[in-house]
């Protein structure tokens, strides 16, 4: 046989062997179709103790890795030479991170790769996979996870374009549907009334009474929506005080509660006691005080804080927490609804999607003339010692090298 066919066949099984570890992308996960809210628990990788899984990614061969982590959803999503070798490293990880059995990981995660890991991605990303449809909290989380890998040097051309992708078909969802504007929680539920009542909420001034577990969620919430004038106040003095510096705001005397009333856009009542901490009288006092600009009254006392009878009072909007709650139940048949129009777009965003050339494709063939190939044969040869198959695979090693320095 010539030397060149020997040469040659070596190639030719490179080639196989290279089209077999071709790039993929695969993706492993659990969430809260798939697994448990213990294994969940177990899974959760929070953004602190993200690099030093990257680490772990990388000692395991791969190279390219973006990790999603949140209380509902835990997913890598990597490139990898091998899609089953890649995934059973990462279940590998998963397990070791969780402290469990890795029968109990495999039996609560699932394994996608190419286009059906593609879609899932813009899926999570737009939030059609959350255990609460439309909430942006978890483009958030992926973002990070991104952020991280970016630093970590564990992202690259595959999975920035995926991501940024991703990001892209999310915005178009935001733009083209209602899905994310519908509140699902009771704080964003009271956000929203607010600002429809109000605007902007940075021109808002709110007041804060009592310390309810309920009542200072809302006001976090509030804060958190722009609201920059906060007072608090509480029977206790010290109380007050302490939620003030939580709140990083003024505490107010209850002594003082007309004057507060009447400087408050945003009421939250919150003191659980068996007698109204405002009636009707107080409220409508500061509505006259306040020229008839309107007061947003939220009641989430345990038996009730503010007399009912306030409802009959022009220019104060009072909800208690049955109130918010439909709202929310309005926004989460909402958002479903929206859902049919989002997913069409994942389609559709999805499937215009495909990975940089370099990723999930064998490299091109390295172009060597003859006598180049007759050299490398004689090189493998003399440093085998003769031996055939020690030869061929020196062959092998340097093919492969040649053909990753082609790429």
């Amino acid at each position: 046989m010539p030397i060149t066919d020997d040469l040659n066949r070596m190639e030719g099984k490179l080639r196989v062997s290279m089209e077999h570890h071709a790039e993929q992308l695969i993706l492993v996960g659990a969430n809260h179709r798939s697994s448990t809210m213990q294994l969940r628990d177990r899974l959760f990788i929070n953004e602190a103790r993200l690099p030093a899984f990257y680490d772990r990614l990388k000692s395991a061969g791969l190279h390219q890795a973006v990790i999603l982590s949140t209380i509902d959803v835990t997913e890598v999503i990597a490139i990898a030479p091998n899609d089953d070798e890649g995934a059973d490293e990462i279940v590998r990880l998963l397990t070791a991170h969780a402290g469990i059995s890795r029968t109990e990981i495999e039996n609560q995660t699932y394994n996608l790769t190419g286009s059906e890991a593609i879609k899932h991605v813009f899926a999570v990303a737009s939030a059609l996979d959350s255990l609460i449809i439309g909430d942006q909290q978890v483009l958030g989380r992926l973002r990070a996870g991104h952020r991280v890998a970016s630093h970590a040097g564990m992202s690259g051309p595959g999975l920035d374009d995926l991501i940024g992708a991703a990001q892209a078909a999310a915005e178009r969802i935001g733009r083209e549907t209602e899905i994310f504007r519908r509140p699902v929680s009771i704080a964003a539920a009271a956000v929203q009334v607010a600002r429809d009542l109000h605007g902007d909420l940075s021109r808002c001034s709110g007041l804060l009474i009592g310390a309810g577990e309920m009542g200072e969620m809302l006001a976090s919430g509030m804060v958190s929506a722009g609201l920059d004038n906060l007072v608090v106040t509480h029977p206790s003095a010290s109380r007050a005080d302490q939620l003030s510096q939580q709140f990083n705001c003024h505490a107010g005397d209850m002594n003082d509660m007309a004057k507060l009333l009447i400087q408050a856009d945003i009421v939250v009542t919150s003191m659980n006691k068996r007698h109204y901490s405002l009636d009707a009288a107080d409220i409508k006092g500061g509505t006259i005080a306040r020229r008839r600009k309107p007061v947003f009254l939220i009641d989430t006392g345990v038996p009730g804080d503010i007399d009912p009878a306030v409802e009959k009072i022009e220019d104060a909007f009072f909800y208690t927490l049955d109130d918010l709650e439909r709202v929310t139940r309005e926004g989460r048949a909402s958002r479903e609804a929206e859902a049919e129009k989002a997913w069409a777009i994942v389609a559709a965003e999805a499937g215009k999607f495909s990975l940089p050339a370099s990723i999930g494709s064998a490299p091109p063939e390295t172009a060597l003339s003859d006598d180049n190939k007759e050299i490398l044969r004689k090189d493998a040869l003399k440093e085998a010692g003769g031996d055939a198959e020690k030869a061929t695979k020196l062959l092998l090693d340097r093919l492969m090298k040649l053909r990753e320095k082609d790429r």
